[in-house]
């Protein structure tokens, strides 16, 4: 997942590097001994790699133009890419949610890098305040057995 701008020319700037490795690939003659099949696979390869990155590159772009506006969740552990996903749809930088709740920008790029590992409730809802994030979550019990 693409959390930041940084990220995402750097994704941008793969994709174009596989573009070009493809296409030089496609005009490189296979030699003799090498089985026709692998020039497909080496191909498909590549393009199954541009495919994964540009899926990528659409959903931040939809994030972050605001043609995604919320995430059904069905677990906690799927809380942090929702927070991150809130932050790029707020369209805020890690810096302007640092400022927000009064943390060092490097903090929550280590707290979004790390998945929100070890940080505690009071913090997660702090964040989710500051970026608007409104949660309603049905929490089922199972019944004794």
């Amino acid at each position: 997942m693409i959390q930041n701008e940084r990220q995402y020319r750097i994704t941008k700037s793969w994709i174009a590097r596989f573009e070009e490795s493809r296409i030089a690939y496609a005009a490189h003659e296979l030699s003799p001994d090498v089985d026709p099949g692998m020039h497909k696979l080496m191909d498909d390869a590549i393009a199954s790699e541009i495919e994964t990155l540009q899926g990528q590159i659409d959903h931040y772009e939809q994030l972050r133009d605001g043609h995604i506006t919320g995430r059904e969740i069905t677990s906690l552990k799927e809380l942090h890419t929702a927070l991150i996903e809130a932050r790029i749809a707020a369209r805020l930088t890690q810096r302007q949610l640092a400022e927000r709740i009064g943390v060092a920008e490097q903090q929550v790029q280590r707290w979004e890098a790390n998945g929100y590992t070890g940080v505690n409730l009071d913090r997660l809802q702090n964040i989710a305040d500051a970026l608007g994030v409104h949660i309603h979550e049905t929490i089922t019990y199972s019944s004794a057995a």
